[in-house]
């Protein structure tokens, strides 16, 4: 039996070291290829922090760079996961907020309806001007795909909005989206772009390497096979002995 579980043991602790402890990734219903390809993150040193993961949004007004803190681990990952997965390619900024904020990431354009995630409260990091940071309903654990750029310091949003990350490059073309003619919504200063805004591509760096559900399953059944065969064999042996 103690056999048995040193196997158990050592299968899990392989597949842990084999997929850097990445989570699997079962949160989005988007048709992808495994990829198995190690990667180093390239850490990225700006204004005294190190960012290991950053999110190029190409847009029809130009680049934007966010780095993604590390030690928002829920928010940072969902917003990792949707890019890797391709989900904001082709989506829009739908809201410009005048000195307020720019807001992206709807996906329902695309026919894509994203499961919320826990909110990570409270903030460890502050709406500060060029701070990225998940919006929401007046709901908590209502964030999903869509996410914010703050064009002014707005730290009276720090107690409900979740800030992931922070742009630190391309802040010029955030404030040219913040001043495009609007269509308004909320308010004469809050609205919908006249000219639609659209993130063409939106690229992690470096790459996470995905490990479905799918690419597991044979693994964890085989493991499971040869741990009952083992275990049949334990009895046997002990039946045999006292037999004998």
């Amino acid at each position: 039996m103690k056999s048995l579980l040193v196997l158990v043991s050592l299968c899990v602790l392989l597949m842990f070291l084999t997929c850097f402890g990445i989570p699997v990734n079962v949160r989005v219903a988007v048709s992808q290829s495994v990829r198995v390809s190690r990667v180093t993150p390239v850490s990225i040193v700006q204004g005294g922090v190190t960012w290991n993961y950053t999110v190029t949004l190409s847009t029809t007004m130009g680049v934007i760079v966010i780095g993604l803190y590390d030690d928002m681990p829920i928010t940072s990952g969902n917003f990792k996961n949707l890019t890797a997965h391709g989900i904001y390619d082709g989506t829009q900024f739908t809201r410009v907020a005048y000195g307020f904020v720019i807001q992206g990431g709807d996906t329902s354009s695309k026919g894509i309806v994203v499961p919320p995630i826990r909110d990570e409260l409270p903030n460890k990091h502050s709406n500060v001007v060029g701070s990225v940071a998940m919006a929401k309903t007046s709901q908590p654990n209502s964030a999903t795909s869509q996410f914010f750029i703050n064009l002014g310091n707005n730290t009276s949003l720090d107690s409900n909005y979740s800030v992931f990350g922070q742009v630190i490059q391309g802040m010029d073309v955030v404030n040219k989206i913040g001043n495009v003619p609007i269509v308004p919504v909320l308010s004469e200063y809050d609205g919908q772009p006249v000219t639609p805004i659209t993130i063409s591509k939106a690229t992690l760096s470096p790459e996470v390497p995905e490990y479905t559900l799918i690419a597991i399953l044979p693994v964890l059944m085989i493991v499971t096979l040869f741990a009952v065969a083992l275990q049949r064999r334990h009895r046997r042996i002990a039946v045999l002995r006292c037999l004998g």
